[in-house]
């Protein structure tokens, strides 16, 4: 049986990663509605990319250590909830550069302390097991989220996608959020 932190991980974590993949490939077509040009979806794409190595590389000279774990965790589902809801309100190429730079640091601080907190919990000689359970959920959330995010954007547009991928992230970070002592080793 795995343990309880890895079961919140499991459920939280797999709720915000349902909620980003709602997007999924309809980013391109997202970004096409904004700006016609084929590069705009590089572009964009690109800065989420680089934004999260350069923010990935500061943020992992800067903090270490489980008890900052948690609330980096936090920040990194908090700062892509206001990212994905600010979508709605894009209009133009550097609007959404920005927004996948904002993308790209949440991403920075959120996934390598999902990582870092992950592996403090696995259980002794059960860490394949754990982290294919973690690949399991990821690839099957991602699997029907995607399926889902057309569904909803065909049926009622970008916005309320943004809308749910953002509600979904503050989902993940109320019930990480409300259960602290669970990451206390």
């Amino acid at each position: 049986m795995t343990n309880r932190t890895l079961k919140i991980l499991y459920l939280y974590n797999g709720i915000f990663v349902f909620g980003g993949s709602l997007l999924g490939p309809l980013y391109a077509v997202y970004v096409g509605i904004i700006d016609t040009s084929i590069l705009s979806v590089s572009v964009t794409w690109s800065a989420f990319l680089i934004s999260t190595f350069i923010f990935t590389f500061i943020i992992s000279r800067l903090h270490d250590g489980a008890r900052s774990a948690r609330r980096m965790l936090l920040t990194g589902y908090i700062v892509r909830a206001v990212a994905w809801l600010l979508f709605i309100f894009a209009s133009d190429l550097s609007f959404l550069v920005f927004l996948q730079i904002m993308l790209g640091l949440g991403e920075a601080v959120g996934t390598p302390a999902f990582d870092a907190i992950f592996a403090e919990h696995l259980d002794a000689k059960r860490h394949i097991r754990e982290y294919a359970d973690w690949k399991l959920i990821a690839n099957g959330v991602t699997g029907v989220g995607t399926l889902i995010g057309g569904l909803i954007a065909s049926r009622f547009g970008f916005d309320w996608l943004f809308l749910a991928m953002s509600v979904l992230a503050l989902v993940a970070f109320s019930g990480i959020w409300l259960k602290p002592h669970a990451f206390v080793k």
